[in-house]
């Protein structure tokens, strides 16, 4: 008769650690340095989406590489000069998004499994290096954060786009959510309204009205379906309510225009110029569809809109600062995450 031995092993059997939770705040993106080359190479990853220039043909690729990586970058790069933090060597917007990030995971940190990442569409960190950090640290389960209010094709969209496209080279796929726009968010209105009432307490004149500057779109954009033009209206509105204000006192317009298509209109430079001109003395302006302050904000309408605005009359002018990692910022972030991870932690 034989008898069987029983096994033995040398050490206990492995067990799997706790799921965790990761959570991927992504922004646009910023070049890496604030010269030519740091530059170019972001434009071309930039207006080679076809989320963006959605037309990416013969013709666009020969108006990219032989017209407009020629000469765009080194005019970009002064303006990013303007605004660079020089302490850190990056953009203001690396510098906030990260402590965005920091600020979160502190926020979080009573929550054991859930773990906060940062990334930029374009540029550096990559989307990939945070997805990969997050599945370094055991998550199985990734909610992406796309930092946008409104929501486009060119901006919500291609965070998605590019998040799909990561997952689809692993074999082990996280589970994934991707949080949804928060144009009319009660905290989102709440806060701007907190940041504007606390900017003009602090300012040495009284602005006759507030300009809301959101990032313009090609108005083809829009027609082709794209919600964008909508949702800004509704934050605007939803804004006005809340401050009690009227078409008249809060104005929305759109920036940032490129190309010689139309754009979604009225345009922010060209309403700086007519206020003044009307005899418009002193404004503020808030950019409601910026999560943080960007070379859009900090160079386009606090440098430049103010000029517009100067040059043809006008004698005060206020940009209201973004969000950015106030603590009115944090909870509008901290009360979108923790909506879309329940059920999860």
């Amino acid at each position: 008769m034989t008898t069987l031995a029983p096994l033995k092993t040398t050490k206990p059997l492995p067990q799997s650690g706790q799921p965790r939770v990761g959570v991927l705040l992504v922004n646009l993106g910023t070049p890496d340095t604030a010269d030519t080359r740091g530059v170019r190479v972001y434009l071309k990853e930039f207006l080679s989406d076809a989320r963006v220039i959605e037309d990416q043909g013969l013709i666009w690729k020969l108006v990219l590489n032989g017209i407009i990586l020629r000469t765009r970058p080194r005019a970009k790069a002064r303006d990013y000069l303007k605004i660079w933090n020089t302490e850190k060597n990056e953009s203001p917007l690396k510098t906030i998004t990260r402590s965005q990030s920091d600020k979160l995971g502190a926020m979080l940190s009573d929550r054991d499994q859930v773990t906060v990442e940062w990334a930029m569409r374009y540029g550096n960190p990559s989307i990939k290096s945070g997805v990969d950090a997050l599945i370094a640290k055991g998550c199985d389960r990734i909610l992406a954060v796309p930092l946008y209010p409104q929501y486009s094709a060119a901006t919500s969209a291609t965070v998605c786009d590019e998040v799909f496209r990561v997952l689809a080279r692993l074999r082990a796929q996280p589970t994934l959510r991707v949080t949804p726009s928060y144009y009319e968010d009660e905290a989102y209105i709440e806060a701007l309204a907190t940041s504007i009432e606390t900017h003009l307490a602090s300012l040495s004149f009284k602005p006759e009205l507030i300009v809301a500057s959101f990032h313009g779109m090609p108005k083809a954009y829009v027609d082709k379906g794209d919600p964008y033009q909508d949702q800004c209206v509704a934050s605007t509105e939803a804004l006005r309510r809340r401050l009690g204000m009227d078409e008249t006192k809060l104005l929305l317009t759109f920036q940032s225009r490129f190309g010689f298509d139309e754009w979604l209109q009225p345009y922010t430079d060209k309403t700086m110029e007519r206020l003044a001109k009307e005899g418009v003395r002193r404004i503020a302006v808030i950019t409601p569809g910026f999560s943080a302050d960007c070379l859009e904000t900090l160079e386009e309408i606090a440098q430049e809109n103010a000029e517009i605005f100067k040059h043809n009359g006008g004698e005060q002018f206020s940009a209201i600062p973004c969000l950015n990692d106030s603590d009115p910022g944090m909870d509008v972030i901290r009360t979108l995450v923790l909506r879309e991870l329940q059920g999860w932690i």
